[in-house]
């Protein structure tokens, strides 16, 4: 009988280290992006549900903060049941959310007064076990509250995503400070691309895994999130061309529903 072939050296890694972690045995359920580019850089094939992951912008500005939040709104645009969304400022554009995937009928908001109350509304929505996901805006994010949330994640099977976002550009360096979460995301913006003809493309994103537990470092260009909450590659001119003739007028997905309704 031929000996059988050697597994691959970080497959036996990844063994390893769940079962060091206390994992071994069961599989952690996943959401796939979709894109086998980036799917087959993370265990499982998949975003890890579950599980606590880290989002940041690219830089400080407004620009790339709105594309961590529509990264994030994407995710769990695909996730089933309630979001909650846990801010500290009243800045969130509800519509920018909605163009991602995520309807207002699905969100429930929530504004805590500090960091503390961000992270303890956190935790709660987690333990809960009721959401679909659950997304805070946090500013700064230790090793003790981390594990904390990523122990309420895996207790209730909840996806947390936590959005860093700093007042200060030198709050940016705390990004950079280990956690118990399983990912950790960085969105910049990219330049459109361009068309044959007058009109804006569809935005474009860096996605950069800065972490990814058991998993690799990689870098992703990507199109961004569309009404469902997918990502793309880059397509053919002439698919970008072809809109359907429904959103052509810039009807989004809920008047869409109440058209068909009505007919």
């Amino acid at each position: 009988m031929p000996a059988p072939e050697p597994r691959p050296a970080l497959e036996v890694l990844r063994e390893q280290i769940s079962r060091l972690e206390g994992r071994a045995g069961r599989r952690r359920a996943v959401l796939p992006f979709g894109l086998a580019e980036i799917d087959s850089r993370l265990p499982g094939g998949g975003l890890a549900l579950g599980a606590l992951h880290e989002v940041a912008g690219g830089g400080c500005d407004a620009q790339h903060a709105a594309a961590a939040g529509q990264f994030s709104a994407g995710i769990a645009a695909r996730t089933r049941g309630r979001v909650l969304w846990i801010v500290s400022r009243q800045d969130v554009f509800a519509p920018a959310l909605m163009q991602v995937g995520l309807s207002g009928r699905r969100v429930i908001y929530v504004e805590a007064g500090s960091e503390v109350d961000v992270l303890a509304c956190f935790e709660e929505g987690l333990r809960h076990g009721g959401l679909g996901a659950v997304v805070a805006e946090v500013t700064r994010l230790s090793m003790t509250a981390s594990r904390r949330l990523q122990l309420a994640a895996e207790t209730s099977g909840t996806l947390g995503i936590a959005i860093r976002r700093w007042r200060r550009p030198t709050g940016a360096a705390d990004f950079g400070q280990p956690t118990a979460s399983v990912t950790r995301w960085r969105v910049s913006v990219l330049s459109s691309v361009g068309l044959p003809v007058p009109g804006v493309g569809r935005p474009r994103w860096r996605l950069e895994l800065i972490r990814a537990r058991a998993g690799d470092e990689a870098v992703f260009d990507v199109e961004a999130c569309d009404g469902e909450g997918r990502l793309a590659q880059d397509a053919p001119v002439a698919d970008r061309l072809a809109l359907p003739a429904i959103l052509a007028d810039g009807a989004g997905p809920e008047e869409v529903g109440r058209r068909r309704a009505r007919a």
